[in-house]
């Protein structure tokens, strides 16, 4: 069986209220939250057959901590198709953009940077 190669990833927060704010409003979805034991976590949406890799939001002081500069840098497909879209509310939800909608090649597309309300440094990608 073919499958990607990212099977999950965990964006870890410092306020998890804050975090499923900024989330929602950037990418207009509904998170769903799941406290688990010690850990807090909210799940993005997941369209079972479709491809990308499903994630969530997770809070535990002791063993996640959000970083603006080292780490896993993981790459949101614009659900829009153009990446702009979703880029254009990101410092209304609270983050900040870092690098705007930038050419990687005709063939790859777009892609920018930006921190999320918790200051995880993230991306996003789209071939328009």
């Amino acid at each position: 069986m073919q499958t990607n190669l990212v099977g999950w990833f965990e964006i870890p927060v410092t306020d998890m209220n804050r975090a499923v704010r900024f989330y929602e409003q950037v990418f207009a979805v509904q998170l769903l939250r799941r406290p688990m034991g010690g850990l807090d976590m909210a799940w993005f949406p997941a369209k079972h057959g479709a491809s990308g890799s499903c994630g969530s939001l997770i809070h535990h002081p002791r063993h996640y901590s959000p970083s603006s500069t080292d780490g896993v840098l993981i790459y949101f497909t614009s659900q829009a198709g153009d990446l702009a879209l979703e880029l254009s509310r990101v410092e209304a939800a609270g983050g900040r953009i870092l690098q705007p909608k930038t050419l990687i090649s005709k063939e790859i597309g777009f892609m920018a940077l930006f921190l999320d309300s918790e200051g995880n440094r993230l991306a996003l990608h789209s071939r328009a």
